[in-house]
């Protein structure tokens, strides 16, 4: 009953920037830790970046200094900001979030959003 939905992929060129957004939608009491992960053709899924329900963030050394995640607790979003993007970034991009509902605790995945970095 509960989903994450996610938008804002698309085709960007080197350098450019991405906004990527991620809602958690149903019946929910309150969101642990959300976090964005990516997989490039081939490669396994990677870590992107991480948000406790109070603030505290981790990043990939790879995205540091370029991307930033986010959350508004109120809308039960979690958002990541990408600058600087750099054909290396392209992947699909998928965001996570340990959600509680009123019957457990539960780990979720959103759809996958593509995310395409080429000039």
């Amino acid at each position: 009953q509960v989903q994450l939905v996610e938008s804002g992929g698309g085709l960007v060129q080197p350098g450019g920037s991405l906004r990527l957004s991620c809602a958690a939608e149903g019946i929910i009491f309150s969101i642990n830790t959300m976090g964005w992960y990516r997989q490039a053709p081939g490669k396994q899924r990677e870590l992107v970046a991480t948000i406790t329900r109070g603030g505290t963030t981790t990043y990939a050394d790879s995205v540091k200094g370029r991307f930033t995640i986010s959350r508004d607790n109120a809308r039960n979003t979690v958002y990541l900001q990408m600058n600087s993007l750099k054909p290396v970034d392209t992947a699909v991009y998928y965001c996570n979030a340990g959600v509680v509902t009123l019957t457990a605790v539960g780990d979720y995945w959103g759809q996958g959003t593509q995310v395409t970095v080429s000039s």
